[in-house]
């Protein structure tokens, strides 16, 4: 057909009037008088429009009998409804997809956007993502849903293809939830007018197998201390005294970025700190000497040292009283060490307003001490994979190098002790470190 066919949707999703060719469509998508809009790309879009308060124009293209049809949709929010304008309904061969079969895990995975790379739709599959989450990324850009990686030769494909006008081949990306790698392919669409209206995708989920980390040598991590400790360690200084204003007032902006810049530098520093560990500790010689210590007394420490960084993320600690003790054998500074790893950690991921709990306890001749937070939680399958080399459960979040569990697990077994979790999602985490008994 040609022309604009125009309906409206009620608040409950139902397609209440309708031209024929909207009502045909709708009928074809398996729906009648009784149920939502049941051609999904246009729902979306009744959604959007209701949701933001605002007129979204977007480009679709819809399954219909042997052929798909690209249209081009306005919704028109009014009072409760929305007011559907449907035109374009020019007929194509359904797209094949990306060369090569997608693996079964992203079936079905699809993602279209407009000219400005903005989400329009997505068929993500059942176990990806629900339903609500995937109606929250439409109209969001295509970095919402993928983070892109850049190929050889340090370009993108994507960018290319959208100033190029052409299909995209071979992005590669990474799921924002999760960090699953894939591959990105698409056909560009086109509008009624026949102009650039955006793209019609998939994503093709590919094996991740890094080669092997080469050994860190001691004169590589020696050299690195060398180089860059003093400079970064002058850096941070500067940037505290800047944030402080100890010179004059500068702009509440200024002194934040002195702020930023200081806790960057911070965060470089613990990588060599963590990168000298982690030569000590592979060491075939590694040992840490036993001596008497008090785990209550190391976690008030480490509760202590962490104190500013809790008030500024709006959670408190609760650290063991000051009468209680618990007599452990092991090394007093890589206790100290594994305790602050575990309580920064718990305080990063708590939410603001709740608490940090370490608590004590005993089991099988092994003193232990337990942090615990309200966080997110980690899923079973990823509870081992956080204390390996590297290994982060969600690469997209902010935090350190990946190396802070492995060393910390490592160091609680070279000392004859253990470094064990237990979570689950939605639930927090509970990081429980057992050391032999005093």
């Amino acid at each position: 057909m040609s022309g604009v066919a125009r309906g409206t949707v009620n608040a409950a999703g139902r397609l209440v009037a309708a031209d024929p060719a909207l009502a045909t469509l709708h009928a074809r998508a398996g729906g009648n008088a009784d149920t939502p809009l049941a051609v999904v790309p246009l729902a979306s879009i009744a959604r959007l429009a209701r949701r933001l308060g605002v007129v979204v124009s977007r480009p679709v293209t819809v399954a219909d009998e042997e052929a798909d049809v690209e249209l081009w949709v306005r919704a028109q929010p009014v009072g409760d409804e929305v007011r559907l304008a449907v035109s374009g309904w020019r007929a194509q061969q359904p797209w094949p997809g990306p060369r090569g079969d997608d693996p079964v895990e992203l079936e079905g995975w699809r993602w279209e956007c407009d000219a400005a790379l903005r989400l329009t739709h997505l068929a993500l599959g059942a176990a990806a993502r629900s339903g609500s989450e995937v109606s929250d990324l439409l109209g969001q850009p295509v970095t919402a849903l993928f983070t892109l990686e850049a190929d050889d030769a340090g370009g993108l494909p994507l960018i290319d293809a959208l100033a190029q006008r052409v299909a995209l081949r071979g992005q590669r990306a990474r799921v924002r939830s999760g960090g699953k790698p894939v591959i990105l392919e698409a056909r560009v669409r086109r509008d009624a007018a026949g102009s650039f209206a955006g793209f019609v995708g998939t994503a093709r989920a590919v094996d991740e197998a890094p080669p092997p980390a080469p050994p860190l040598s001691e004169a590589f991590t020696q050299g690195l201390d060398r180089a860059l400790r003093r400079p970064l360690a002058r850096i941070v200084a500067n940037a505290d005294s800047i944030h402080g204003q100890a010179d004059g007032p500068i702009a509440p902006d200024y002194a934040d970025y002195a702020a930023d810049i200081a806790g960057a530098g911070r965060h470089l520093l613990s990588l060599i700190d963590d990168l000298a560990d982690l030569q000590a500790i592979e060491r075939a010689d590694f040992n840490v000497p036993a001596e008497p210590i008090d785990l209550a007394d190391l976690a008030r420490r480490a509760a202590g040292l962490l104190s500013v960084r809790a008030d500024n993320a709006g959670v408190t600690v609760l650290r063991p009283p000051l009468g209680a003790t618990a007599s452990a054998q092991g090394d007093f500074r890589r206790v100290l060490q594994i305790l602050v790893n575990l309580v920064g950690n718990a305080i990063r991921y708590a939410p603001q307003g709740s608490a940090v709990a370490i608590e004590l306890g005993e089991t099988e001749g092994r003193r232990t001490v337990t942090v615990i937070d309200g966080g997110k939680g980690i899923a079973a399958e990823d509870a081992e994979r956080v204390f390996e080399k590297f290994e982060r459960v969600d690469p997209a979040e902010p935090g350190g190098s990946g190396l802070g569990l492995y060393i910390a697990r490592r160091l609680a077994r070279a000392m004859g002790g253990d470094l064990t979790l237990v979570s689950a999602p939605g639930r927090g985490a509970r990081f429980t470190l057992a050391l032999p008994a005093g």
